[in-house]
């Protein structure tokens, strides 16, 4: 039997930050991933990075990570393409403009940078936006985007580096435990690594992991699909949000200056599924256009499908459980790349003092799902 002081389950975002800030903190990490570093949600997201919530642990935890984001290349060394353009969320009707207001002025006690802008303000900072029927927007000009493939690689390099270890194509069948306490994590080829630690980091297989610890988990993969186009010129820095029921999300990514974007679907589709669909790639190039006619002439290069891991409310499930050792980070509901950095560091802070930084209450294991995120 191996041995270590915490086993991660999972190669994305959460998992890898939770190993790099577990080894910091001088655990011995091994971390267990089935298939390769960003196989599951993390390297099929859009990179996005936003601040703006609706619950006050949300927003802190947010911000948390903006600030990891930004030290990144002092810490590690690595140019992780983070690049603050800030975010639009347009408003096209009183309603959504009133929920807006809301969410800023709890944003604003929180020190977040983010104002109601009129018009003609979006005109200056997206001049090609069509503003039929736009009241105004949110925007925070901190927010930003960076590249997920970078970042879990930065996050992995450092595991190693601090004496970690990441086995990859190492899928963990069993969990097992002894007098309601994780003792060891079983995979596929029948080795057992015992630790007194394990953190369930699976993404989208979140809830299977955590039945093999006797612990049941609310959150359920959907399918979500994306696209991306060509390089352009270079035309806005913000993710532009249309919350609208046939809106939808996307941004330039500064490097190459190509656009990134994806839709909520209706009806939801579950499962952790990643076909693609004729339906997206017909109608995301028309929700784009309707907002920028200036990319009638830009041509789709690829599509692809991921999965978001939904809880009912919207928000993570992060920290302990029932299981004494058997920790999570999961149900990130869309935001796993913008929450990652931050509930990594703060899930080894629980782990090595029991004081998290910020307190992860709202993100309690068994909490009753009354209210959460509505920006998502």
């Amino acid at each position: 039997m191996k041995t270590a002081d915490a086993i991660i389950i999972g190669g994305g975002i959460l998992g890898t930050a939770a190993g790099y800030y577990l080894a910091r903190e001088g655990f011995e990490v091994i971390l267990l991933e089935k298939e390769y570093l960003c196989a599951g949600s993390t390297g099929r997201c859009i990179g996005g990075v936003r601040q703006q919530f609706v619950t006050s642990t949300t927003i802190k935890v947010a911000m948390e990570s903006v600030r990891l984001f930004s030290t990144m290349k002092d810490e590690m060394g690595v140019d992780v393409e983070w690049y603050q353009g800030g975010y639009l969320f347009l408003a096209h009707s009183e309603e959504r403009k009133k929920e807006y207001l809301t969410a800023i002025a709890l944003q604003k006690r929180m020190g977040l940078d983010v104002d109601f802008i009129s018009a003609s303000e979006i005109r200056e900072i997206v001049p090609c936006l069509n503003l039929d029927g736009v009241l105004g927007a949110a925007y925070c000009p901190s927010d930003g985007q960076v590249n997920p493939f970078l970042v879990t690689k930065a996050y992995a390099d450092g595991i190693k580096s601090l004496g970690g270890k990441i086995l990859l194509g190492t899928e963990a069948i069993q969990i097992r435990g002894s007098d309601s306490r994780v003792t060891s994590v079983v995979t596929h080829t029948d080795e057992e690594y015992s630790a007194p630690i394990v953190v369930n980091a699976a993404g989208p297989s979140a809830k299977e992991v955590g039945r093999m610890a006797g612990v049941e988990l609310l959150c359920e993969p959907e399918r979500h699909e994306a696209l991306v186009t060509e390089r352009s010129e270079p035309l806005f820095d913000p993710m532009i949000v249309d919350y609208r029921a046939d809106g939808c999300y996307f941004i330039q990514h500064k490097p190459t200056n190509q656009f990134i974007g994806c839709y909520t679907p209706y009806p939801r589709i579950g499962g952790p599924r990643v076909d693609s669909s004729i339906e997206f790639i017909k109608e995301m190039p028309r929700r784009m256009l309707r907002l920028l006619p200036c990319l009638k002439e830009v041509k789709i290069i690829r599509q692809w499908a991921g999965s978001y891991t939904m809880t009912p409310d919207g928000s993570p499930i992060v920290g302990s459980t029932s299981l004494d050792g058997f920790l999570v980070a999961v149900g990130m509901s869309g935001h796993g790349l913008m929450l990652g950095p931050a509930l990594g560091k703060l899930l080894a802070e629980l782990v090595a003092s029991d004081r998290p930084s910020i307190p992860l209450d709202e993100f309690a294991y068994g909490r009753e799902f009354r209210t959460g995120e509505v920006l998502k």
